[in-house]
């Protein structure tokens, strides 16, 4: 025994934990245990099984009574002939009176329908007929804004444009009144010029001439020795043409513009004249210190 004990020892896994002791008493127990739940149904089936005595008795009445009589079940129809069909039960003819009330019922009906469709047609008749009117509204609305719109565009253009009338004739007007100005400023400086220059003429005197006898003829010719030397022209005149020019002058010698008022026809000239004013830029002051505003000076090629 301690041989085979050590050599089932042997035999098992070592890494394996060992068997939980009293393993076999209850294997032992649930047999037992089984066998007598076995046995206990066993008896139960048969105590079920076992057939129970019977008896008869007889029972007899004090006073005797009569039998009733048997039940008589109603004949049997025989079945319908293939050849002969069953006849149909009529149908029964109905009341007069519900048919009248039927017809009543759905007269009233057809009534209320007819009246329910024309409220609802009446409905959308009346639906559209304010839409249509929404719609006018809306377009008359639209119209008379355009109208404004239109009316508002063609005051104001007519406001721009007497505006614009007014403006031009104020500025004609203004031109006018400056264009006489300057004019009878250069009369005046014309008649100053002259009177510097030493002309013996009386106030209505109709002479041009800048260079004159007299001690004051010194100015005339300062200021074409000041211009002069700027002229540079370098085609051959033919003959020798004159060029008038009015520059204007601010007092304190700047040249602040020019034109020609005499063209000599020589236009090369004309442009060299100009071209050497603006170079000049300024004129020298007179001997009483002041410079004349606005001068006519007169250039020629050959002088």
């Amino acid at each position: 025994m301690s041989a085979l004990a050590s050599r089932f020892h042997l035999d098992r896994d070592p890494l394996r934990p060992p068997q939980a002791p009293g393993l076999g008493r209850g294997f032992a127990f649930a047999v037992a245990a089984h066998l007598l739940l076995v046995l206990a149904l066993s008896a139960g089936v048969h105590w079920r099984t076992q057939t129970l005595p019977t008896y008869e008795a007889e029972l007899w009445a004090a006073v005797p009574q009569a039998a009733a009589p048997r039940e008589q079940l109603p004949p049997e129809e025989p079945p319908p002939s293939k050849l002969q069909p069953r006849p149909e039960p009529k149908p029964a003819e109905p009341d007069p009176r519900e048919l009248q009330a039927q017809r009543d019922a759905e007269i009233a009906i057809a009534k209320a329908e007819k009246k329910k469709k024309d409220l609802e047609q009446k409905r959308l008749a009346e639906l559209e007929a304010e839409r249509k009117a929404k719609e006018l509204a809306k377009e008359l609305a639209k119209k008379e804004q355009a109208k404004k719109e239109e009316q508002l565009l063609l005051k104001r253009r007519q406001a721009e444009a007497a505006a614009k009338e007014a403006k031009e004739a104020k500025e004609a007007k203004e031109s006018k009144q400056a264009e006489a100005k300057r004019e009878a400023l250069r009369q005046e400086n014309l008649r100053r010029i002259q009177g510097m220059a030493g002309a013996s003429g009386g106030p209505g005197a109709t002479g041009s001439a800048l260079q004159s006898s007299g001690p004051s003829a010194s100015y005339g010719g300062r200021i074409k020795a000041r211009i002069r030397p700027n002229i540079i022209y370098s085609d051959t005149p033919s003959g020798n043409p004159v060029t008038e020019v009015e520059v204007r002058v601010a007092p304190d010698g700047t040249i602040i513009g020019k034109k020609i008022i005499k063209p000599s026809g020589d236009a090369e000239w004309d442009k060299a004249v100009l071209r050497a004013i603006d170079k000049t830029e300024t004129l020298p002051r007179d001997v009483d210190g002041r410079v004349p505003s606005l001068l006519v000076i007169s250039f020629q090629p050959r002088e």
